[in-house]
């Protein structure tokens, strides 16, 4: 019988670390079920749902032993998957961008006003890219949201644009479609 896991692991970034990393699951029946992986400064981040074989898993942390002695991070989770569709039934989706120059709070600002009215963020997306013109950070969020039926009106909405306009951010909702 397979059991999930989410796996992380962080560290220095270098060719062949995905390789080694999967390779270390897929040797032991693993398979790679959804993940996201990404270099964030001179870092790289791997987050990952795997699903292994029962006894495999005690083998996990003696395999990824030679990363840990080159100095990356590892953890895993066993979990029971639960689809977003699953999670959040009868929830609408929605998809949210937010742009602007890019300063301090922007990201907590935007989730504390989605939490505060009890919308789920599903996955989120930020960056810093220079503006085409000045060559200042530009920000920019990509979020995929659930909202409940209850707020299925267009208050919440109008919350969101307010805060964008205190951060002073363009914020974009449109139902998932």
């Amino acid at each position: 019988m397979d059991t999930n896991i989410v796996l992380t692991l962080t560290g220095a970034d270098r060719i062949g670390l995905v390789e080694e990393v999967t390779r270390l699951l897929v040797v032991r029946g693993g398979n790679i079920e959804t993940s996201r992986m990404t270099r964030l400064g001179g870092a790289f981040a791997i987050l990952m749902l795997a699903s292994l074989p029962q006894d495999q898993l005690d083998g996990l942390d003696a395999a990824f032993e030679s990363l840990k002695a080159k100095g990356y991070k590892f953890t895993v989770s066993q979990i029971e998957p639960v689809s977003s569709s699953e999670l959040h039934a009868g929830w609408v989706p929605y998809q949210i961008e937010v742009i602007g120059a890019d300063h301090e709070g922007i990201i907590h600002q935007v989730s504390q006003a989605l939490a505060q009215r009890g919308i789920n963020i599903d996955t989120m997306d930020t960056s810093t890219t220079p503006a085409p013109m000045s060559g200042d950070p530009l920000f920019t969020m990509k979020a995929l949201v659930y909202v409940p039926l209850t707020l299925a009106d267009p208050d919440w909405r109008t919350a969101l644009e307010a805060t964008g306009q205190q951060l002073n951010v363009d914020i974009d909702v449109r139902p998932k479609g």
